[in-house]
């Protein structure tokens, strides 16, 4: 995500979301009908990174017994029928009518699957689009990227009666397959021996059809997620997002061995997983250790966008879907929230000749930074920088990495704080390198000086010349900055200057 390119900073290079394909798409309903639970998602925002404007679920269990009975529970459809009701008529006050609403493996494979959908249909107006294994698969993959464009490596996305497996080649979706195991589908099996047996069937199966052995592995789905859960719970993880939490095929096994050897009771406790999502898990875990035997990935991956997402992917012009999520949601956050929208991106200019040597992916944080540096205005001033650090690390974004949320969020809280509490954030810093904690101080303190620099006319804020080898940080000022650089802007150059370990000189107008 080259962040010099001309569609995103050039002449044409607006943000997606003021063209109308975008703003088409800035409030979608998804109806979501799974084996274990039904959910409704209304996105909003920045079409090509949105965000959540309502989310509801409800566990019902459509799934649970249908392996001896064939059919669909009857509380638990009772339960989705009422959620579906609900959800059409929080649609229709929403004006977002028809909702897109999607039905996978329970309402499939039940033998009153169609006479369900017929009563849906009756009671709500919805038209539930059952899909089958592999079209889940790749919906999944597709929700996948639409947090990282580009993305390769395999997708496993565990529902409750089936689990679909699904390649990713440089943002393509390729071979994908589904299988029956779903942990609500082996709850029917006899015995341990049996359900072993099955697991190794299915996952055989699924190796048959789709490769890619020794590949970045991203989990998909609320039992994946409560695995993961777990394991930030056993490691004492400081940071709470699921979304692009990261394990190694070592700590997934040594939490599904936690796991089993612990009370569930207490864990539920613990973790505020509920009862019937933490029944789940122990079957969960031994179709992933399963699937870690047999694929063997370097590194697993979690994700909190699937289906839904998917689905909303499904609707994006290709234009929207190339764009960087990250940026895209800074710079519509930036539109909504900023005392001065657009100045951004002339911050990120006049701060870049520091980092001009930097790795494209530091400078792509820089950027988003920078868009971000000035949208919690409104917080109370005791409070601004560590909300800054909250609403970075915690904020739902796409294309952003655990240590890329605190680089972020670091950054961001020294735009407004020249120091900081390390008790505060000692544990959350812990998660990223001390040069790279050096390196987001540095960007906070250099957007800390170019802010005071512009009032109204960002065009002459003056220039920043950066000498690494001679260490020498040079201010050069035009005639229109030379009145705004007071002794409180000198002041924050020289912390700047103090942060690189180099000399400041300043230039004033020619």
């Amino acid at each position: 995500m080259n962040d010099e390119s001309a569609a995103d900073w050039g002449p044409f290079g607006r943000p997606i979301f003021e063209s109308p394909e975008a703003r088409a798409l800035s409030r979608v309903g998804v109806v979501d009908v799974g084996s274990n639970s039904v959910r409704l998602v209304v996105f909003d925002g920045a079409a090509r990174s949105p965000a959540y404007f309502y989310n509801e679920k409800v566990m019902a269990g459509l799934g649970r017994d249908m392996s001896e009975t064939g059919r669909l529970h009857p509380e638990g459809r009772s339960r989705a029928l009422d959620a579906l009701r609900r959800f059409a008529l929080v649609g229709d006050a929403m004006g977002i009518r028809p909702l897109s609403a999607v039905a996978t493996a329970a309402v499939r494979d039940a033998e009153d699957g169609p006479e369900f959908r017929a009563e849906v249909e009756r009671a709500t107006g919805l038209k539930l689009w059952v899909i089958d294994g592999r079209e889940e698969a790749r919906l999944s993959a597709q929700g996948v990227l639409l947090g990282w464009p580009g993305a390769s490596g395999l997708v496993c996305d565990i529902g409750g009666s089936s689990m679909e497996l699904a390649e990713l080649k440089k943002g393509r979706v390729g071979a994908r397959e589904t299988s029956d195991l779903g942990p609500l589908k082996l709850l029917g099996c006899r015995s341990k021996k049996d359900r072993k047996a099955a697991i190794s069937k299915g996952i055989a199966r699924l190796a048959a059809q789709v490769g890619g052995k020794k590949q970045p592995l991203t989990l998909v789905g609320g039992s994946w997620r409560a695995i993961a859960k777990l394991d930030m719970l056993r490691r004492d993880y400081p940071l709470h997002v699921l979304h692009e939490y990261r394990m190694t095929v070592k700590e997934a096994k040594e939490t599904i061995r936690w796991i089993a050897e612990n009370d569930l009771s207490d864990l539920k406790a613990r973790s505020g997983l509920s009862e019937s999502r933490i029944s789940l898990v122990p079957l969960a875990g031994e179709v992933l250790k399963a699937v870690l035997n047999e694929w063997r990935p370097p590194e697993i991956r979690v994700s909190a966008y699937g289906i839904r997402e998917g689905m909303l992917y499904e609707q994006m012009p290709r234009a929207i879907r190339e764009r960087d999520p990250l940026i895209e949601a800074c710079r519509f956050s930036e539109a909504k929230d900023a005392r001065l929208p657009g100045f951004g991106r002339t911050l990120y200019r006049f701060v870049r000749p520091i980092w001009r040597s930097a790795r494209p992916e530091t400078r792509r944080l820089i950027r988003a930074a920078c868009l971000l540096h000035d949208v919690t205005w409104r917080a109370h001033p005791d409070y601004r920088a560590e909300l800054c650090f909250d609403n970075a690390t915690r904020a739902n974004l796409g294309g952003l990495t655990h240590p890329e949320r605190v680089f972020l969020g670091l950054a961001l809280m020294h735009r407004y704080k020249n120091s900081r509490d390390d008790e505060r954030f000692g544990k959350v810093l812990s998660l990223l390198p001390e040069d790279r904690v050096r390196e987001a101080e540095r960007v906070g303190k250099a957007m800390r000086f170019g802010a005071m620099l512009s009032v109204s006319d960002p065009g002459t804020m003056g220039e920043l010349r950066w000498a690494p080898k001679k260490r020498v940080l040079e201010f050069r000022m035009d005639r229109a900055t030379a009145g705004l650089f007071g002794e409180v802007a000198d002041a924050r150059l020289r912390a700047l200057g103090a942060s690189l370990e180099a000399e400041v000189v300043v230039k004033g107008a020619s």
